[in-house]
């Protein structure tokens, strides 16, 4: 788990006991609304939940980046236990399975978690690096399928970044009014990367392609 102390840059000075409770409280309340509500939360919002002025919160995190940065530093571990639970998993298919309930159910749980996986959402140099890692173990359990048979042989990374588009999708278009049927959507998935299907897939989208649609989803949340 990563500390929730405040980091520090070298030499500088530490945080009055004060001020770090300041800072623990923003980043308590920014995790719980972020959690309940997604990135876009009004960051007085966030402010008055945690009990401190807004003044306060920007002095501590000058942008809402800043601010889902460290708060998501917090959180992140969630997503890369999952993928290390999968890749330990003796048996390929069955941590892929796991995997796709697993991703699916965060961002059902978690909608700045859905945010963060789906969108082009600026991140720390932390978070950076642990999503890189985790990608890299995922294509790693993707190959093992493969290799014994499981999965279908023409899936990729890509795929899953797909999936997790359009299950992001489900969850907003059924909110409160059928908060389950991310669970039939996750299913359906998982049945579809099944080994030996009936036809092969169209060409998968590059990476670059998915890249560009997310940042231009992302610009239109933000307008």
């Amino acid at each position: 788990m990563i500390s929730s102390a405040a980091p520090r840059e070298k030499g500088a000075r530490p945080l009055r006991a004060d001020a770090k409770l300041n800072r623990d409280r923003i980043l308590a309340a920014a995790a719980k609304l972020f959690a309940e509500r997604g990135l876009s939360v009004p960051l007085e919002e966030i402010a008055d939940c945690a009990g401190v002025g807004v003044a306060t919160l920007y002095r501590r995190f000058p942008t809402r980046a800043d601010l889902a940065a460290a708060a998501f530093e917090r959180s992140i571990s969630r997503y890369t236990e999952a993928v290390d639970r999968a890749l330990a998993n003796p048996r390929p298919w069955d941590g892929f399975r796991a995997l796709i309930f697993d991703l699916c159910e965060l961002q059902a749980n978690d909608a700045g978690m859905r945010d963060l996986l789906t969108t082009a959402f600026p991140s720390s140099p932390e978070i950076e690096e642990r999503t890189k890692a985790a990608v890299e173990k995922v294509k790693v359990l993707i190959t093992r399928a493969q290799e014994d048979g499981s999965l279908r042989p023409d899936v990729v990374m890509a795929d899953l970044v797909v999936m997790l588009l359009a299950n992001a999708g489900v969850l907003k278009a059924t909110g409160n009014a059928a908060p389950d049927a991310w669970r039939r959507f996750a299913a359906l998935m998982v049945d579809s990367f099944r080994a030996q299907p009936d036809a092969p897939l169209p060409p998968a989208p590059h990476e670059q392609q998915l890249r560009r649609s997310i940042a231009l989803l992302t610009g239109e949340r933000n307008t």
